[in-house]
This record gives structure tokens, sequence and C-alpha cells, in this order.
């Protein structure tokens, strides 16, 4: 019997996309879905390239691309080992955020990164992502053999998106895609199109993830995004720490809802007649997500990965995607299970 067809958007969100680790594992172990293509920001990137380098590499395949995503969170700092799990979870990931939050090290580094550039470390500097990415097979990730991979990044001069796809990714480009600018120097990639070397920072600024890459014809209709910044926080931030937080998360949640209400208004146009039928593709979007655990932590756990926040970020995962194949499996290829109109009506 053939497997329905879903594409992945996965969005960034530092050392929280443990959480779309978690997803992804499950979704792989359940092996109802055919992934035809992905697109990842930052940890989505991260993820991404994981998986698809597992899928595609030979010999490769599901319990590949699931081992590429443990060795991955392995090097972030996660501890992959059940016995030990107990343990990790005991406290929860609310008072290890806090923790974090308020302790002096968080503070000054925190200060720092307000007054002091990377560029400012002169001949020291190197990005803390190098010894990840660099030991990616990318002769995998870049393959045609399995999902399509799309990796968003920013360009800095234009403040325009840039998708890299196919050969164009690499290293460089999946560092792009997590640079954060007060933690990182801007990554330099040629681009054809200008015809020099371009600046680019964080995709999350102009796409966390990019959904318009997988709107090509070729592709299914459903969307799965794995969200990991809040949409909804009902308590009013009033500490500084608070609404720096918060305004993060908005920032990096604004590109996914412009894109969002885009797709509602066709499906408005494509419902009404305004439009003729198959003239723009009619998307069905659905989401994974725990806001319930992300609204307990901060920016702090993003930053600053924790081996007990981690391994409660994949099981969180794992429990979110369970949930949604019971609820939602059958939706798939027939309708949205997210209500757009609610969300934007």
């Amino acid at each position: 019997m053939t497997k329905p067809r879903i594409n992945l958007a996965l969005q960034g969100g530092g050392a929280h996309g443990a959480f779309t680790w978690g997803v992804l594992d499950k979704l792989l172990e359940a092996d109802v879905f055919e992934i035809a293509a992905i697109s990842g920001t930052s940890a989505g990137a991260l993820n991404g390239a994981a998986l698809k380098a597992g899928f595609a590499k030979r010999g490769g395949g599901i319990q590949a691309a699931r081992d590429n995503l443990d060795w991955l969170w392995e090097q972030v700092g996660a501890v992959n080992d059940p016995t030990l799990l107990p343990w990790l979870t005991a406290y929860s990931p609310a008072l290890v955020s806090k923790s974090i939050e308020l302790s002096l090290p968080f503070a000054i580094s925190d200060s720092v990164s307000r007054m002091i550039s990377p560029y400012d470390s002169g001949p020291f500097y190197k990005n803390a992502l190098e010894n990840i990415v660099s030991r990616f097979h990318y002769d995998a990730v870049c393959a045609s053999l399995g999902p399509e991979l799309h990796i968003c990044a920013t360009n800095v001069r234009s403040g325009k998106i840039r998708v890299f796809t196919g050969g164009e990714i690499g290293p460089d480009p999946i560092m792009a895609s997590a640079c954060l600018p007060t933690l990182f120097r801007a990554v330099e990639i040629y681009d054809p199109k200008s015809g020099r070397m371009e600046a680019y920072w964080d995709g999350g600024f102009t796409g966390n993830p990019a959904l318009f890459p997988m709107f090509r014809s070729h592709l299914p209709q459903d969307v799965v995004i794995v969200n990991i910044n809040p949409l909804h926080r009902e308590e009013l931030p009033v500490t500084a720490r608070d609404i720096q937080n918060r305004i993060n998360e908005i920032s990096f949640n604004s590109s996914l809802l412009r894109e969002l209400r885009a797709i509602h208004y066709v499906k408005e146009l494509l419902a009404d007649g305004s439009i003729a039928p198959r003239s723009k593709k009619d998307v069905f979007v659905h989401m994974i997500s725990d806001d319930d655990l992300m609204t307990q932590l901060s920016v702090a756990t993003k930053l600053i990965p924790n081996a007990s926040v981690l391994a409660q970020l994949k099981q969180a995962g794992h429990a979110a995607a369970e949930a949604f194949l019971d609820v939602h499996e059958s939706d798939i290829g027939k309708r949205s299970s997210v209500d757009l109109e609610k969300m934007f009506g």
C-alpha cells in the first residue's frame, strides 16, 4: 500500500530543536508517511540535514535517519541513554530554565553579547557549530535520493530570504541558517544572482521555516509544521527578561504567520470561486507543537543546552507526534487539521 506523502516544515529555536528531534524520531518509527520535502531553519536545518543524510546514504533508510538524529543531538549535549532518563527528567524544565536564566554566568554572557560584537574576538573566533556541521556527509545531504531539503538564511544586506537546496547545501549554508548575529559572525556565501559573496544571518528573521518551497506542483498538498516557538502566551510579560523573551518569540514567528495568512487567503479565494480551481495550490496545513511546555522555557535553554531539558524536549516531541498521529493521521491528503479561519478570520 502506498504511504501518504507529506512535506515537513521544521522551525528553528536553538536547543529547543530537541523537541523536533523527538517528533521526527516518532514519525520515522511509525513509518506511516513518505517525507517528500523538508524546509528547515536553524535547528530545523540541522535536523533536516541529519534526517536526509541518513535516508540517502548507502545502506541508509529510516533507522539510519533516526541514528543520525541521535548522533546530532548527542553532539549538542543530549544523553540518549534510557537508563538515565529518570535522573535526567527529575527536575521540571521550567525550574532548570529559570535556574539558568537567573545564574550569574548567563547574566554576564547575556550582557556581554549586547555590548561586544563577535567581530571583536579577532583571530580567536570560531563558529561553535562548525565541528558538528563539518562532519555531515554532504554527498548524502545533497543527493537526489530521499526528501528534498531546503534550508533558509537571511541576506544581511538586502534583508531577503535565501533558500539553499540540493548541491547548494554545505556547512556554510547550515551555519548561516543558525547564525544569531549577537553570537556569530555573518557567514559569507557566494550568490550567483548578485555575482558576489553575500553575508547571511539566521533564517528565522525571514523564514522560520519557509513554506513556499513546498508549494510546487510535484510536491504533496500537506505541510506538517513542527513549531517550537509558542504562538500564544497568555501571561503578560512584565520583567525585562520575559519581555525580551517574548519579543524573540514574536519576531521568530512573524514570517511563519505571514505565510499561513497567505495560505488562508488563497483558500478563501478558491472556496468562493474568485480564482479557478487548481490555478493555485490548495495547501493542507498541520502543526505539531507543545506550547504548554515551551511557555515554561525561555531563551536561556535555547542558547545553553542542558541534558535534562534536551531529554524532556525529545520526550515531549515524541508524545506530540504520537498524539498527532492518533488524531490527525486520517486528515492527511484530505483536509487541514489547523483551523486557519479561527487563526486569521
